[in-house]
């Protein structure tokens, strides 16, 4: 049970080592700025490997739920399933309901544990194989490898590093699981965070952060739905910033420093971020270099960031 690209390494590494009885994932959806209907990349997959899909708008009391109990199935794995999964259906397991959790549980339960991690400026994450429970994230856990974060990462790397870490440890995991050769360890409740999924207006970038901040904002936010701020009132994406290793007395949004190939801004604390790739409203994103060489007005001490 999973739905992005997160999720088909494992959807692929068990279907060489198992007999996977059926495949579910979130109906197609209207996808990027056209709105094609698209299939999720697991069902891509599942297509590629001839596996049955199974796609319920709402799995709590579907067909598709009683299909997958009146298979018994040995295994439940789920993999940003993206959907609750009932009791009756967990129960259903012969053996277990288990889920591949991208963090170090009980740190960042929810569904947006990458982007919550980068965005604190953790240096470190990881993957955790849980048993499955009616709470969210809240089962005793089996194993948990830590895969870390670098000053360059973005929640589409750290993505492509968790699924190849998710998939070994999954297969490490499960004959463990069937031989019952593992110590299961309650998750510690005064330990939990919370990582929900990011809403529209938390996208908005404040300048009034540090520039540190700002930078793991943008890179938590890429590429999708990526971050935002407003240049001149109209709308700009902001794709990718460095901090810049020197201090300011301007105030935030104001130019630092510029030339034909770098834009520099003031941020919170005195700090300053460095604007390397940005894309107008309705615009492909452009580097820094053919940005500003359409801004030849904009000069050091300008208020680059507006305050809407």
């Amino acid at each position: 049970m999973g739905t992005p690209s997160f999720s088909v390494p494992i959807l692929k590494a068990l279907n060489e080592k198992y007999d996977i009885l059926a495949v579910v994932t979130q109906p197609d959806r209207p996808v990027g700025r056209k709105k094609k209907i698209s299939a999720s990349p697991v069902k891509q997959a599942a297509n590629d490997l001839n596996l049955k899909v199974l796609q319920p708008e709402k799995l709590s009391g579907s067909e598709e739920m009683q299909s997958v109990i009146e298979m018994q199935p040995d295994f439940i794995i789920t993999a940003a399933y993206g959907q609750f999964l009932p009791t009756k259906l967990l129960n259903a397991a012969q053996i277990a309901a288990v889920n591949v959790h991208g963090s170090l549980l009980p740190k960042y339960r929810g569904g947006a544990p990458v982007q919550y991690a980068i965005m604190n400026g953790d240096k470190e994450t990881g993957i955790t194989i849980m048993y499955m429970v009616k709470g969210m994230d809240a089962g005793d856990i089996i194993a948990q490898q830590a895969v870390a974060i670098t000053e360059t990462d973005d929640t589409e790397t750290m993505f492509n590093k968790l699924s190849i870490v998710g998939r070994d440890l999954l297969l490490d995991t499960l004959p463990k699981i069937a031989s019952n050769d593992i110590n299961p360890i309650k998750q510690d409740e005064s330990q939990v965070v919370f990582s929900p999924t990011i809403k529209r207006s938390e996208e908005k970038l404040d300048f009034n952060q540090t520039a540190f901040a700002i930078d793991c904002k943008i890179r938590a936010l890429r590429p999708d739905p990526t971050a935002y701020a407003y240049v001149a009132g109209k709308r700009f994406k902001f794709w990718d910033t460095e901090v810049v290793d020197k201090k300011t007395t301007l105030e935030p949004g104001q130019i630092v420093y510029k030339d034909k190939h770098t834009l520099q801004l003031a941020a919170g604390n005195q700090t300053v971020i460095q604007v390397n790739e940005i894309q107008p409203s309705g615009k492909p994103k452009k580097s820094i270099t053919d940005f500003l060489n359409g801004k030849q007005d904009i000069k050091i001490g300008d208020q680059f960031i507006d305050e809407k």
